[in-house]
């Protein structure tokens, strides 16, 4: 009876437990993703992965959380408004001429590893 009692608790508590650290892709993994909707797909090869891939273009790597999570905290606003205004060494829009900003959205959530 005393366990049934500890079992609300126990799950209450492993329910609280943080996530586990991200861990560091490498060029190789993060070249490897593919968004899993083939227009997104398609745009992201025609506009994002040239430079998302590419550690030396200052880009954070497409599904490296460890680059991405502090940049998510931000919101989906804030990257989006990055994104369509350009930021640092990325042009406005980041050369995605025919991106919606709801392509954008499916775009950023999928580099961020949240797709």
């Amino acid at each position: 009876m005393r366990a049934l009692l500890l079992l609300p608790a126990v799950l209450l508590l492993a329910g609280c437990q943080p996530e586990p650290s991200a861990k560091p892709l490498t060029p190789e993994q993060s070249a490897a993703l593919k968004p899993a909707d083939a227009r997104i797909a398609g745009l992201y090869e025609q506009a994002c992965k040239s430079c998302h891939t590419v550690p030396d273009t200052g880009a954070p790597l497409a599904g490296d959380r460890t680059q991405w999570d502090t940049r998510w905290a931000k919101g989906e606003d804030a990257l989006l408004n990055s994104t369509i205004r350009g930021l640092n060494g990325m042009p406005a829009g980041g050369q995605c001429f025919s991106c919606s900003p709801d392509d954008y959205k499916a775009l950023i959530r999928f580099m961020a590893g949240r797709e």
